[in-house]
């Protein structure tokens, strides 16, 4: 491998890290997957034959403080964002961290902070992938003026994902592992943020309608430690209103969209299971579909915007830390609302970070 060669290791390479982090990282010039370290060491064994990755680790914290890496790629649960990504910090390697950020919003804080204090190192959260095909036509109508002062924003994001209460618990649902992460509450939202300001208050609830679950590691039923359902009243920073709608209880809902509501005109732009923007202002009859030009649709490039901005060739749009902290905060702030009864100003304090509500 020449002098130029950016040498990875991956600190759990799962369902998304197969999906697409080794794939866009392979596809990227000489890059090159050296190591890996999996929670079991029999799943690290089977992903280094699987993708011919030359060096396995039992520990992350030997992988990390491996002096012969350039980047440690972070593809665990989020319970393990926080320490992974400091330690790989404080090692000098660069960070792409799979989302949710973190556990809570005082760990994305903690992690944020350590990037600052490495501003040569490149930190980037996976984004969510929601919107990034239609992303920068909805960028520009917004931008001209097309809605006016927005009014309202309408975020929709409902399944019928855990609407069996026969159906297993699955890891997203353990408190432990997932912290105040909440369904696709922080994708949705962190979408969002691309295209309306940040909330400064919300009132919210929430429920588990499934108390209890079977854990399918155990075989025995494990309280459920996250809601099934969510509702958020939001005021966002410009004094346009929010309203969240997010469930995966929800049978034949609407879905995952986004609704923008002017004083001009409407854009909504349908996120799932395929993308549209439709559009309407002022005199219209009706709603209709924008075509996305080819040479403005947008797609998945994390991997080479990583290490595009390793080689100083471009920024990092999608997502970096501060942006990963503002929907973390909003993460905490709903269910902090949700457990109290009463409405929560953002930013959060951070004096009362280290609740996990």
């Amino acid at each position: 491998m020449g002098a130029e060669t950016l040498r990875v290791g991956i600190v759990g390479l799962g369902a998304n890290t197969r999906l697409r982090h080794v794939p866009g990282l392979r596809a990227c010039a000489d890059v090159e997957i050296v190591a890996v370290a999996n929670r079991r060491p029999e799943s690290t064994a089977a992903a280094a034959k699987e993708f011919g990755i030359p060096q396995t680790f039992e520990h992350w914290q030997d992988l990390v403080a491996d002096p012969q890496l350039d980047a440690v790629v972070i593809g665990t649960w989020p319970n393990l964002h926080c320490p992974v990504t400091l330690a790989a910090l404080a090692a000098g390697k660069h960070v792409l961290c799979e989302a949710r950020m973190a556990l809570n919003a005082a760990e994305a804080r903690a992690m944020h902070e350590a990037s600052r204090q490495r501003p040569e190192l490149v930190c980037q959260v996976v984004p969510s992938p929601m919107g990034l095909g239609v992303h920068r036509v909805v960028r520009e109508m917004i931008d001209s003026g097309y809605l006016g002062q927005l009014r309202e924003a309408v975020v929709l994001a409902t399944s019928d994902v855990y609407a069996d209460a026969q159906q297993p618990l699955h890891w997203r649902q353990v408190a432990d592992l997932s912290g105040v992460n909440t369904l696709t509450l922080g994708i949705v939202h962190e979408t969002l943020l691309r295209w309306a300001s940040e909330p400064v208050r919300v009132l919210a609830q929430r429920e588990a309608f499934t108390l209890e679950r079977v854990d399918p590691a155990s075989g025995m039923r494990r309280r459920v430690g996250t809601p099934d359902s969510v509702q958020v009243l939001a005021t966002l920073a410009d004094g346009a209103k929010g309203l969240y709608h997010v469930s995966g209880v929800t049978r034949f809902g609407p879905g995952t969209q986004i609704h923008l509501y002017g004083s001009e005109g409407t854009i909504k732009v349908e996120l799932a299971p395929q993308e549209r923007v439709l559009v309407a202002r002022r005199g219209d009859s009706q709603l209709q579909e924008v075509a996305v030009p080819t040479e403005k649709r947008g797609g998945w490039r994390v991997e080479a915007e990583f290490i595009g901005a390793i080689r100083g060739e471009n920024k990092i749009e999608f997502t970096d830390f501060a942006d990963g902290v503002k929907y973390m905060e909003f993460t905490e702030a709903v269910a902090r609302s949700a457990a109290a009864g009463a409405a929560v100003e953002l930013p959060l304090e951070e004096q009362t970070e280290n609740s996990k509500a």
